[in-house]
């Protein structure tokens, strides 16, 4: 079967030179885009010659391999004396404002399809090529038309095809070499542990049937290179051209490059790139300077050819730093260049929004399904959140009066234009403030869409893609590109609005704020996971499963897959106080017993021991109570906003061997409950203070009627599975190796109930109710007497 390769894809690659232009605030969205595309066709098709979205395509040999070039032409109008070819384009620039580079494109894209007609049609010499553009902005139509002879569009596909081969010859090699690399390469450790191996099997099936795989991997299984060495050992067999690692956390992502890099040192020879976000790669040079004053930006695409070139011919490994040198080199922006060169990349490792954001996500791969690629979506759980967040938006109403105030400081027409728009936006604002205010309540929910919000935030985003363009760098201009990104963003989720959303609107300090809120993304999730052959799906912690694949867009068409620990079951002892309450009312008649176990829990055994509390505040009480009864206890505590500075710091506590005990005081879901890796005697203990429910609030009761309407368990799914996930985070921190052992404490009497222990994951069976003081003081001290060789 030929390889496909994209009309528009074959254009841009070849033709595009002269400067990175950034898109310019659009809001041309795709949506946006193909509505207006159905828009034109349909009064095209009143002329019954007219067809619209043709398929062309021509099978080329290039290296000695064929390649389908195809792609589908706007509109197509067949006469017996003449063959018409229209490309429909949208943006927010004037036509006569468009550059040089990007006509080009437009009309090298129409001239390949041009080609292919005449291709299709011998009775024709000539062909007529047709531009339509239309402003979005302003609704305004340019047409152009030029006709072109048969001879003149052979060479210029000729052209085009004799450029595109030469990387065309690259890539072959480099997969070539990747192939027979993959194909020598045994598993780079002297044997598989526990679970790795069925693990992998599972991973190489998973692609093999073209499925999604959900699979709770406890710590130790080594999920990283025992579901990266499987996909490889399949790209190999052609099964796949690219793998994308997604992952949450950077802690992660270095995880996944060092396992690269140790199958390259067994002799891997495969291209991986490592996507850094825009704001963090940026060269300090290229900060608050203009697109067209950047000199990273200007000429842009005049030297990402040769630059590419080079850094494909040298690196394997193509990590941040590995970027920052080539852009370096070669005066290219280092975000974009990275962007390109991961068209040459057989594994690429980023974030989650490249793929599930709908407003970041990678175009250049995520337009549509192609099966060459397949997911590795690495610490799911985090997913949940992290999606329901992508999928929703909200506006508030702050900065407008300051903003009119600045503008009419400006005595100029333009800032008139601005004021008018913006008031528009404040109406709109001040007549949801006035329906809640005569409702007398604070805030109000409804199942519709704010439909006159998005209608002027719409329109007002219309104007500020030209007002901006025109406006002299200031803080006032700072300012209003904030207001018109929330904009923005709002107005783009808006048009996924569908019966997952509900509309917040709150009054708070005399503001409105208005919320989209996505209680349900799994559909959203399904459809992205759904652009590859394949996913497979991995967390240390995923109990219960059937709701991880329900939340995350798997409930039909998924498999699942639950590893056991490889870890000795008696290393840890997972201990539950049946007399310890920590219900809000409760708080205050428990604190003794919390801090008296805790006492108990430490003075077994010299060592670092972690507490982990729901909240600030209940870990300040507690701390205090705590330090006041134990002031020769070591103690620290996470604070609200830690650095990576003072977060090292604070990790660099945990010494080995210790010579006295160490308490840290941490926030369950923070960043002391996952992502740390404590080993042997640096961390001998973990006490978990309440089951972790997140607080009462009026967005997670909206999540639990929303899955009580669903399906019965709106308190599980916003509240208690939430809460557990991070318990077993935090708990999680204990045991990372088979030689470490250490004491769980469960203070709270919710986690012996039927309604947590069935959420426990298999490697918990063992626990234990703790019925009193005396039987703690007996079962924390018998663990440490069974573990003295440990000492």
């Amino acid at each position: 079967m030929p390889t496909k390769i994209g009309i528009r894809q074959l254009v841009e690659f070849v033709l595009r030179s002269g400067d990175l232009n950034e898109i310019k605030n659009s809001q041309n969205t795709a949506q946006n885009g193909a509505r207006i595309h159905r828009r034109l066709q349909k009064q095209r098709s009143k002329d019954s010659n007219y067809e619209s979205e043709v398929y062309l395509k021509s099978i080329v040999n290039m290296n000695d391999t064929e390649y389908l070039i195809s792609g589908r032409a706007d509109g197509i109008t067949l006469t017996d004396a003449q063959a018409v070819i229209e490309e429909i384009k949208t943006s927010d620039q004037p036509y006569d404002e468009l550059s040089d580079n990007t006509l080009e494109l437009y009309w090298g894209q129409v001239k390949v399809y041009g080609n292919l007609i005449l291709k299709e049609h011998p009775e024709f010499e000539h062909v007529t090529l047709q531009l339509t553009y239309f402003r979005v902005s302003t609704e305004e139509i340019t047409t152009d038309e030029k006709v072109f002879q048969r001879d003149e569009l052979d060479k210029f596909f000729q052209d085009l095809i004799d450029e595109y081969e030469y990387w065309l010859v690259l890539r072959a090699k480099l997969r070539k070499t990747r192939n027979e690399s993959i194909q020598k390469l045994a598993f780079p450790f002297p044997a598989f542990r526990t679970g790795q191996h069925e693990l992998a099997a599972a991973v190489y099936k998973t692609i093999y049937l073209q499925k999604r795989l959900f699979v709770e991997a406890p710590t130790g299984t080594g999920k990283t290179i025992s579901t990266l060495f499987p996909a490889i050992k399949a790209m190999g067999e052609e099964k796949v051209q690219r793998l994308f690692y997604l992952t949450a956390k950077q802690s992660t992502r270095h995880v996944a490059e060092e396992t690269l890099e140790l199958m390259a040192d067994k002799g891997l020879k495969l291209k991986s790139i490592t996507l850094t976000a825009k704001d963090k790669i940026r060269f300090p040079e290229e900060q608050d300077v203009l697109p067209e004053e950047n000199p990273y930006m200007i000429g842009y695409y005049d030297r990402l050819k040769p630059a590419l070139s080079d850094l494909l011919t040298n690196e394997d490994a193509i990590t941040r730093a590995v970027i920052e040198k080539y852009a370096q080199k070669h005066m290219v922006d280092p975000f974009e260049f990275s962007l390109d060169a991961s068209l040459f990349c057989d594994v690429i490792i980023c974030d989650y929004n490249y793929l599930f954001d709908p407003l970041v996500y990678l175009q250049r791969f995520f337009i549509e399904k192609d099966t060459d690629n397949f997911f590795l979506i690495d610490e799911v759980h985090n997913l949940v959140s992290r999606s329901r967040d992508m999928y929703s938006a909200e506006v508030n109403d702050k900065a407008i009066n300051s903003l009119l105030k600045s503008a009419k400081a400006i005595k100029n027409k333009s800032s008139e234009e601005f004021q008018k728009q913006l008031k528009k936006i404040r109406r709109v604002f001040n007549q949801m403030k006035k329906v809640i205010q005569e409702e007398d309540r604070e805030e109000k929910i409804t199942d519709d869409a704010p439909d006159k919000l998005l209608n002027v935030l719409g329109k007002f985003d219309d104007f500020m893609g030209e007002w901006m363009q025109e406006q002299k760098p200031s803080d006032f201009l700072d300012k209003a590109k904030d207001f018109f990104f929330s904009c923005l963003t709002f107005v783009k989720i808006g048009a996924l609005y569908d019966d997952s959303y509900k509309t917040r609107i709150v009054l708070e300090d005399k503001h409105v704020i208005v919320k989209q809120l996505c209680l349900d993304p799994s559909h959203f999730i399904d459809q992205s996971l759904d652009l590859g052959l394949g996913a497979v799906l991995f967390s240390a912690t995923l109990s219960p499963m059937e709701y991880y694949q329900s939340v995350l867009g798997g409930i039909d068409n998924s498999l699942a897959y639950q590893l056991p620990s490889p870890f000795p079951a008696n290393n840890q002892d997972i201990l539950i106080t049946q007399y310890v309450q920590t219900t809000y009312k409760q708080r205050p008649y428990n604190e003794e017993n919390i801090v008296t176990s805790l006492v108990t829990m430490i003075k077994a055994k010299t060592g670092n021991y972690l507490f982990f509390f729901p909240s600030y505040s209940y870990l300040q009480q507690v701390k205090v109570a705590f330090e006041r009864d134990n002031p020769d206890v070591k103690t620290i505590a996470q604070t609200g906003a830690m650095d990576n500075a003072a977060r090292k710091d604070f990790l660099e506590q945990f010494q080995e061997n210790p010579a006295e005990t160490l308490v840290a005081f941490c926030v369950l879901g923070g960043i002391f409950s996952e992502g740390i890796d404590l080993r042997g005697d640096r961390l001998i203990g973990v006490a978990i203070v309440s089951v972790g429910l997140p607080g009462l609030s009026a967005e997670n009761n909206l999540i639990r009627d929303y899955y009580d309407k669903e399906n019965g368990h709106g308190f599980e799914y916003a509240y208690q599975m939430p809460g557990m996930n991070n318990v077993l985070q935090a708990a999680g921190r204990l045991i990372r190796s088979s030689h470490d052992a250490g004491i769980i404490l469960l203070l709270d009497q919710r986690f012996s109930s039927s309604r947590y222990t069935k959420l426990f994951p298999q490697h918990w069976q063992h626990y234990r109710r703790i019925n009193s003081m005396e039987q703690l003081t007996g079962a924390v001290n018998n663990f440490w007497k069974d573990h003295q060789h440990e000492d």
